[in-house]
């Protein structure tokens, strides 16, 4: 018998392929799709087909009834509560974006499950995400490198991972492409083959983010929208509606477009302007977790990407803190580099560190 492996299942075909793959490697793979939905958002994730409802755990079930492995469902529910739902809404309450997949992955699949993977004697964790671990040929330290494909690349939401954490990881689906993930399912007679991608947040699966903190508690409080000279230029919804460079939904009539620049909580304004007045060169992020390298001193030339579909950009990066800040100065300006957001940076392609953004 192999080593021991728990895989996050999420009844999804990257997931189911990551199962089968490691199976026929050898592996001793144990099926596991982590229960978080939250009971009064069940009816919604169900109707807009989330990731997370029951229908994904029928999908996962049958997947490894067939690549005759043992299933599991396991109750993260108030882990999910606690440390991702929770956080959610009180970053946008502070006028910030939050990413709650990194969330997720910090917290519930890296911390809670690995936790009880260990528990049950298992190696390793794995999940379908398309990444690569390698180690680091200067340093020594384990680093999350670029999936095999770039077009589905996945390493910017796995950056908080730790050194010990990534030990007990792996990425089987990592080496291979979108649709080669997909012929290995189809080859294997797995029903998810043609599953379409989830897309949205699975605990706001009609991606109505307003509506939801609403309904969660969040307070709807109108205030200004006002211009670079402070002038009044309407009237907004409540802070939480909105994220910087957005520009739907402001419903104000203007000679040119206009976008959100910055959001101040204190005051309750948001301030807009036009599309060119939304780049920077300069960001700030903490929180920072430090993987290929220890805090460095002096200046590196990094890449660093702001936000999931952005391709990185070119920058001079420096820490602050004693490595719990890091800083940099991109070679060229930015578009809406917005507070609460990962800025993730790399080097050839592997990570180098990731935070949050504090400030641009």
């Amino acid at each position: 018998m192999g080593k021991k492996v728990v895989v996050g299942m999420s009844g999804g075909v990257d997931s189911s392929v990551a199962a089968l793959l490691l199976k026929n490697q050898g592996y001793d793979a144990i099926g596991v799709t982590m229960q978080v939905w939250q009971d009064e958002l069940l009816d919604d994730i169900q109707s807009n087909g989330g990731c997370c409802g029951l229908s994904a755990v029928e999908d996962a079930r049958k997947v490894c009834d067939i690549i005759g492995i043992p299933f599991y469902v396991m109750n993260f529910k108030s882990e999910f509560k606690r440390d991702v739902i929770d956080p959610f809404i009180q970053e946008y309450q502070q006028g910030r974006t939050p990413n709650p997949c990194i969330a997720c992955n910090r917290h519930v699949k890296w911390e809670s499950l690995l936790s009880k993977a260990k528990a049950i004697g298992a190696d390793y964790i794995a999940t379908g995400h398309y990444a690569r671990i390698e180690t680091h040929p200067d340093t020594g330290r384990l680093c999350i490198a670029a999936s095999a494909t770039v077009s589905k690349d996945q390493t910017y939401a796995l950056y908080s991972l730790t050194q010990d954490q990534l030990k007990m990881t792996l990425f089987p689906a990592g080496e291979h492409s979108k649709p080669e993930i997909r012929e290995i399912a189809r080859s294997s007679n797995l029903p998810v083959a043609n599953k379409p991608d989830s897309q949205e947040i699975c605990f706001v699966p009609d991606g109505d983010y307003g509506s939801f903190l609403r309904e969660n508690g969040a307070s709807l409080k109108p205030g200004r929208f006002v211009g670079p000279n402070n002038e009044t230029l309407g009237t907004h919804t409540g802070v939480y509606n909105y994220t910087i460079g957005q520009r739907k939904g402001i419903k104000i009539a203007f000679g040119t477009p206009k976008y959100v620049k910055s959001i101040d909580v204190e005051k309750n304004e948001i301030v807009l302007a036009d599309n060119q007045d939304l780049f920077e060169s300069f960001l700030e992020a903490d929180d920072v977790n430090w993987m290929a390298y220890e805090p460095f001193s002096g200046e590196k030339e990094l890449v660093c990407k702001i936000r999931y579909s952005h391709r990185g950009a070119p920058c001079i990066a420096w820490t602050d803190n004693g490595g719990k800040t890091i800083k940099s100065r991109f070679l060229e300006p930015q578009r809406a580099i917005t507070p609460g957001q990962a800025a993730v940076f790399y080097e050839r392609n592997r990570i180098v560190c990731g935070g949050t953004i504090l400030k641009a």
